[in-house]
C-alpha cells in the first residue's frame, strides 16, 4: 500500500504541474512558439533542438515526430527537424578537444542558418552548453526558443520565446516539457498542412 500511495502521489504532483500550467500564461507561450517555428519552415529553414540526458531524449524525440510524423491518422510530408545530441562523434571530439560547454554551440556554428531556429531545452535553465548554444545563435539571427523549467533563467535571457514549466522537480518539468512538445509539434504540422504548405501522403513512402 505504502508503494501505491506514493505511486499515486507522483502521479497528483504531475497533473498539479499540468493544471497550473493550463491556469497561468504558458500556453501563449507554446502556441507562439508554435507560430514562428511554422514561419521558419515556410521560409526555408529547419528546427533544431537540443537538451542533456532525459532533455537530449525529448530533443530526439520531437525531432523524430517532426521529420517523421506524430499521428498515424495524420501521413504527411516532413517537416526539417534536426537533434544536435545524437552524433557521438560529433560530441565526443568536441567534448574531447573544446569542452563539454560547447558541444552545441559549435554544432550550431556548423549547421545554423538565419532562417533557422534552435529550441534549447534545459530544466533548470542553468545548463552552460545549452545557454552558449542559444547565445551564438541569437547571435546569427537564428531564432531561439526555449523549454525550461523554475525561473528559465538564466537560459531565458537568450530565448526569443520560452516556454517555462512552473516547477523545480526535473521529473515533473521533463513530464510537462514532453507534453508540450507532443502539442508543438501537433500545432505546426496542422498549421503547415492547412496552409498547403506540406501535403498529406496517400502511402506511406
Amino acid at each position: 500500500m505504502k508503494n501505491i500511495e506514493h505511486a499515486r502521489k507522483l502521479f497528483e504532483e504531475s497533473i498539479a504541474v499540468k493544471q497550473n500550467i493550463v491556469k497561468s500564461n504558458c500556453l501563449d507561450s507554446l502556441v507562439k512558439i508554435a507560430a514562428e517555428c511554422v514561419n521558419v519552415i515556410e521560409n526555408g529553414g529547419k528546427i533544431m533542438f537540443c537538451g542533456n540526458g532525459g532533455s537530449a531524449a525529448d530533443a530526439q524525440h520531437l525531432a523524430a515526430e517532426l521529420s517523421i510524423r506524430l499521428r498515424s491518422s495524420v501521413n504527411r510530408e516532413s517537416i526539417a527537424a534536426l537533434n544536435l545530441a545524437t552524433d557521438s562523434s560529433v560530441i565526443t571530439a568536441c567534448g574531447n578537444d573544446y569542452g563539454f560547454d560547447c558541444i552545441y554551440s559549435r554544432m550550431v556554428e556548423a549547421l545554423g542558418k538565419p532562417e533557422d531556429a534552435l529550441i534549447g531545452i534545459t530544466t533548470s535553465g542553468k545548463s552552460l552548453n545549452i545557454i552558449n548554444a542559444l547565445k551564438l545563435a541569437h547571435k546569427r539571427r537564428i531564432k531561439t526558443f526555449g523549454f525550461l523549467g523554475g525561473s528559465g533563467k538564466p537560459a531565458l535571457e537568450y530565448c526569443d520565446e520560452a516556454f517555462i514549466v512552473p516547477s523545480d522537480v526535473t521529473g515533473r518539468i521533463q513530464e510537462a516539457h514532453i507534453t508540450a512538445g507532443h502539442i508543438l509539434v501537433e500545432l505546426i504540422e496542422d498549421k503547415l498542412l492547412e496552409n498547403g504548405f506540406i501535403s498529406l501522403l496517400k502511402q506511406s513512402c
